[in-house]
């Protein structure tokens, strides 16, 4: 029986795998903070699809991030999130419906997009309510067509939605909801492993 993505995620919260997760994405988030951040100005910014917290952690450590915000569908992640880190703030939202009280200057987000039916929907939906004027969506991905490694993910993972697309259908999905500078490029490409697809771009 296949499951939701947050249903999935909530158990995995349960079962201490949030922290595996953290250890996986390490490297490519370092390097996807390090691009978003490199410019010395002040910032405010989102993780859409925050887990356990550790990425708004991570952003909030950085010199010039003013504000740090988690949102994530999965109350369990959310409740330990707000458990390790009393600081930053957290919300537990349906990230189609979320709309920040204000609009921020980053949205990062690893591992979460393709767990949604029609994510371009998700893309514009940042895009219009989410990202200031000159605000940076960046995403991280590791289920996506070039990577063969991760075809499989969906069955053994139970999931209901997890969508498969080529990173050409990636940056359209940027491109049509009004991004500009549009990139993506990999991060941590190994033998029989693609490595983690970045896309990007600028409001």
């Amino acid at each position: 029986m296949e499951k939701s993505p947050i249903e999935v995620f909530g158990q995995w919260a349960e079962q201490g795998k949030d922290k595996g997760m953290e250890d996986n994405h390490r490297a490519a988030v370092a390097a996807m903070i390090a691009f978003s951040t490199a410019q010395p100005t002040p910032f405010s910014c989102i993780d859409a699809g925050c887990g356990n917290g550790w990425v708004v952690r991570l952003l909030a450590q950085q010199q010039h991030c003013q504000k740090a915000i988690g949102v994530d569908g999965a109350a369990a992640m959310i409740e330990k999130a707000k458990a390790i880190d009393p600081i930053n703030d957290y919300y537990c939202e349906d990230l189609l419906k979320w709309k920040p009280v204000q609009k921020v200057d980053l949205v990062h987000s690893m591992e979460v997009f393709y767990y949604f039916e029609n994510p371009d929907q998700l893309i514009a939906h940042v895009f219009k309510h989410w990202l200031k004027p000159q605000g940076r969506l960046i995403m991280g991905i590791d289920h996506y067509f070039e990577n063969t490694a991760s075809h499989h993910w969906k069955k053994d993972c139970g999931v209901s939605i997890m969508k498969l697309f080529p990173e050409k259908t990636w940056l359209h999905f940027f491109e049509d909801a009004g991004f500009k500078e549009t990139q993506s490029w990999r991060v941590d490409e190994k033998e029989n492993w693609a490595g983690t697809l970045v896309v990007t771009g600028i409001k």
